[in-house]
């Protein structure tokens, strides 16, 4: 069965996703010959897996290890840590776009060999710098009156920001458009190594943090610092030869369709062919010259030359999100970033919010524990789903399950024992009424904590790379032995919270895979930048949820707002859905 209709075409050359069906029948035929573990192990599935999970198990330990250091060099302070995250985020923000319209237009190797290198090497420099500012900090804060430690701390950030621009970079690379090749745009086996990826990121996510944890609580941090150095140099040279080997035996990475030719293809598909035989767009211009300065010098021959780049620079961004948005797939995408705006997680806004409902330390390590389990059935079930009932029938279930799991969420607002305080809805009525009125409209004393200095770590974040910058502690630690009068609301929080990760991680996958398979070839770095920008855009709002209600009685506030953009997210997938299901009705 071909499914050429569904196919996005590229430079007049029709991209086939193959059925199910007929590679599976190619599939039975070749078990009949004899398949050893060498050759599994020499094949290139096996190699992105172990280059995968080395980048992943890299990434988490340095995601964690940064903020405790920021924490221990400002005197346990949130400053650094605060503006680290700024940084961060608005660095992705702001170059996604121009990120992706890289990886777009250089080959697949040098894209890949020069994202790991540069994020290794300035891990490894960043290491280096922390090692040097943990052993000699008395001395350092005596130099030019302390400014040598605020260009220190200026030069871990921009490294660490750097870094992890070069992970994003990494990630749309190979997770995005290398697995789609190698492949062979089989949409059955591409499901399956996304589903493997997300599990192999679901299992580090929650190892990585512990191993070097335990490093830096055993010996010091600057023993944490080496251990973190020697690890990026060995995983730099590992992945290196892995993606390198992978490159070589899968020869269709190393040929990419004309960049004009393809994108035009593109536009021509995604505007519904209204548009054939009009002129090239600017978009097609920049991409073909590689941001050549001789067309801006034909049409602003006096402006600067930094001037002139700048520009191009701006067009390019410009023109990458206008991509983003003629997307097919665009409400899909944009309903998945709506799903970052959201304090239902284990980030240190929930695990905070927990302390000071009388979770312990121990309890919440059990629950993540659990949450990671529940993850892990998501990617299952999204293989067992894709299977049955369609990708985009799989995106459906998804997010029915994951809302339903939610309204478990919001029940415990309103359950005994939520600290919520229902009279913050109306600022005007008066505070003793408030009180008076008891139970779940007023907050009692022994749970309405304000924050206040602490020196514990933040807990393990449990999301992906790009919700790192959550290991922030804004809810900081109740006094122990504290204990609220019914337990019903912060159970019935955790229930929603945990098994809502069966849906969620199905319908990441869901959307993962739509990116994947409508994109053309040229345009998949720039649209997964751009979606990656979004992304961070929404997790930003989140923080500025919290930091506009941060005390545990606004917590149900946040929740409730959470929810809505979740459903306003899924909201967005039903319509892509539905406009979908009427393509294909049109097209058979």
């Amino acid at each position: 069965m071909s499914l050429r209709a569904d196919a996005p075409q590229c430079g007049g050359v029709v991209v086939e996703f193959e059925s199910d069906d007929s590679r599976e029948a190619r599939t039975r035929k070749a078990r009949t010959k004899p398949a050893t573990a060498l050759i599994y192990l020499r094949g290139p599935k096996f190699l992105i897996y172990v280059s995968g999970a080395l980048s992943m198990w890299g990434d988490r330990m340095w995601h964690f290890a940064i903020s405790v250091f920021l924490i221990e060099l400002y005197g346990r302070n949130l400053l650094l840590t605060a503006i680290f995250g700024l940084v961060v985020a608005g660095s992705v923000l702001l170059l996604g776009a121009l990120i992706g319209d890289w990886v777009d237009r250089n080959p697949r190797n040098k894209v890949a060999h020069a994202s790991l290198f540069i994020q290794n090497i300035s891990v490894t420099v960043c290491s280096i710098v922390l090692m040097l500012v943990f052993s000699y900090k008395q001395w350092i804060e005596q130099i030019w009156d302390g400014w040598l430690t605020v260009v220190c701390y200026t030069v871990v950030i921009v490294l660490a920001d750097v870094a992890n621009l070069a992970s994003t970079a990494l990630t749309i690379a190979i997770q995005r458009d290398w697995i789609v090749v190698i492949t062979g745009y089989n949409r059955g086996h591409l499901a399956g190594m996304n589903a493997t990826m997300r599990r192999i990121d679901q299992v580090t996510n929650i190892l990585a943090p512990l191993a070097v944890g335990q490093v830096m609580t055993l010996a010091s941090n600057v023993v944490g610092c080496g251990f973190i150095l020697g690890w990026n140099l060995v995983s730099l040279i590992v992945e290196f030869i892995f993606l390198s080997r992978v490159y070589r035996i899968v020869p269709e990475l190393s040929v990419k369709p004309p960049v004009e030719e393809e994108n035009e293809a593109c536009q021509h598909r995604n505007r519904g062919r209204k548009s054939q035989g009009r002129h090239r767009s600017k978009w097609h211009i920049l991409v073909q010259d590689n941001c050549s300065m001789s067309f801006h010098l034909k049409k602003i021959p006096d402006l600067p030359l930094c001037v002139r780049r700048i520009r191009c620079l701006l067009s390019t961004c410009k023109e990458g999100w206008r991509a983003y948005y003629r997307q097919p797939v665009f409400l899909a995408g944009m309903g998945l970033a709506f799903l970052y705006t959201t304090v239902l997680g284990f980030d240190c806004i929930t695990t905070g919010y927990a302390y000071t409902q009388g979770i312990s330390g121990s309890l919440l390590s059990v629950l993540m524990g659990v949450s990671a389990i529940t993850g892990l059935m998501g990617t299952v079930m999204f293989t067992k789903l894709r299977k049955a009932y369609g990708l985009v029938n799989t995106g459906i279930i998804s997010s029915c399950l994951h809302l339903g799991c939610l309204l478990l969420c919001v029940f415990s607002v309103f359950a005994p024992g939520s600290p919520m305080d229902l009279s913050l809805l109306v600022p005007l009525a008066d505070s003793n009424s408030s009180s008076e009125a008891g139970g779940m409209s007023g907050p009692s004393p022994e749970r309405a904590y304000p924050l206040r200095r602490s020196s514990n770590m933040p807990l393990l974040p449990d999301r992906s790379s790009i919700h790192w910058t959550n290991n922030t502690v804004l809810f900081e630690n109740m006094p122990s032995g504290t204990a609220p009068d019914s337990y019903v609301s912060i159970i019935l929080l955790f229930l929603g919270v945990i098994t809502a990760r069966i849906g969620l991680w199905s319908f990441d996958l869901t959307v993962t895979q739509l990116l994947q398979e409508n994109i053309c070839v040229s345009e998949r770095g720039v649209v997964n930048g751009v979606q990656s920008s979004m992304n961070y855009l929404m997790d930003l709002l989140h923080f500025i949820m919290v930091i506009s209600a941060p005390q545990p009685q606004h917590f149900g506030i946040l929740v409730l707002i959470s929810v809505l953009f979740i459903t306003t997210g899924h909201v967005m997938y039903f319509l892509y859905a539905r406009k979908a299901k009427r393509k294909q009705s049109r097209d058979t």
